[in-house]
């Protein structure tokens, strides 16, 4: 039986110390494969269907590491896609609350409305500043800037106290943080991050009922029968999340069930328990340099103020990190090892 540790060196062999999953992703060896397997398919002319198939097998692993029933998944291309349909489905005027600094693609479609009423507040003042009139409260799970977690319980009963709707971007979060998505209205989450799939696949899962949503993005994928809804309106939208979706990037779809079914596979458990552990050494680490990270207790990303400047001499030093305004961000996935925790230290110590 694989352990952890072996299942990973089977798959990934970095070429250099990558510490940069808050931008994207290493891809698996398998997804690799997987890659080949699709493009060959399409090469030679033979039937895609079995690249439809990896749309709805990574739709099934996806709502497995999300908690919830397939039917509720909708599959789409990014998070901004996925935040504008979320956004139309609100009235003008609509009262609309989000953190300050987060991630463009989860709040900018909500502002670029023009007729909602938008309030930005610091994230660990979210969920004190939900009100009755708030209809909804849009955010990321975790901060993409410096991985500070927002206190989504405390969100969730501030929420259902007042009636507020919750949308909850989860890509900074999904593959190393366990998810609930049955405790939100609607959560999303890009794949090429930590889910460590090819960029072109992003999730939404909504309400069994659909919430407000209107699926205005809605192409022949989304008629209950495809095949039969390619030409003129669509007469029967399907019956799950599916009338969401958007036609599918098939080679990215096939790389992505390759990848969802490695995070699985190792369970998110695991790798959170992982990530932790490397995450929490470099914080000690550099503060033991003398340089004080932006407190985000609990997270994988470790944003360290003062140092964005050296990410270049890092990269050329073979070590992959980023600079996120003026703050270096390391993010711990779990093709790391307490070496490269050292490696990164000892380059800064320098």
């Amino acid at each position: 039986m694989e352990t952890f540790e072996s299942l990973v060196r089977s798959e990934f062999a970095p070429k250099n110390t990558f510490l940069n999953t808050a931008s994207s992703g290493l891809l698996p060896a398998r997804t690799l494969t997987a890659l080949t397997r699709s493009a060959q398919i399409r090469a030679e002319g033979r039937s895609l269907d079995p690249l439809f198939a990896d749309v709805e097998a990574s739709r099934a692993a996806f709502a497995r590491l999300a908690g919830v029933p397939v039917a509720r998944v909708a599959a789409g291309a990014s998070v901004a896609s996925q935040s504008a349909l979320v956004a139309a489905s609100l009235p003008a005027g609509a009262e609309v609350l989000t953190a300050e600094d987060d991630f463009t693609s989860v709040v900018n479609p909500f502002h670029a409305r023009g007729d909602l009423k938008t309030r930005i507040v610091p994230l660990e003042r979210l969920a004190d500043s939900v009100r009755p009139t708030t209809a909804l409260v849009a955010v990321s799970a975790a901060q993409s800037a410096d991985g500070r977690i927002a206190d989504l319980p405390a969100l969730r009963e501030a929420a259902e106290t007042t009636g507020a709707r919750t949308y909850v971007d989860f890509s900074q979060a999904a593959g190393w943080l366990p998810m609930d998505a049955n405790a939100y209205d609607y959560t999303v989450a890009t794949t090429f991050k930590w889910l460590l799939a090819p960029h072109g696949a992003a999730f939404l899962v909504v309400p069994e009922d659909f919430g407000d949503l209107t699926p205005l993005l809605a192409g022949w994928v989304a008629g209950e029968d495809p095949w039969n809804s390619c030409y003129g309106p669509i007469t029967e939208l399907a019956h799950s999340a599916r009338r969401f979706d958007v036609s599918p990037a098939l080679f990215t779809y096939a790389g992505a069930r390759a990848s969802l079914e490695l995070i699985e596979e190792l369970g998110v458990h695991t790798i959170h328990a992982h990530n932790l552990t490397l995450a929490d050494r470099f914080r000690k680490g550099v503060a033991e340099l003398g340089h004080e990270p932006v407190p985000a207790p609990g997270s994988a990303i470790v944003s360290v103020p003062g140092l964005g400047h050296r990410q270049p001499e890092l990269s050329r030093a073979g070590i992959e990190l980023s600079d996120r305004a003026g703050n270096l961000r390391a993010s711990f996935h779990l093709y790391n090892t307490s070496d490269d925790v050292e490696r990164l230290l000892e380059a800064l110590s320098s």
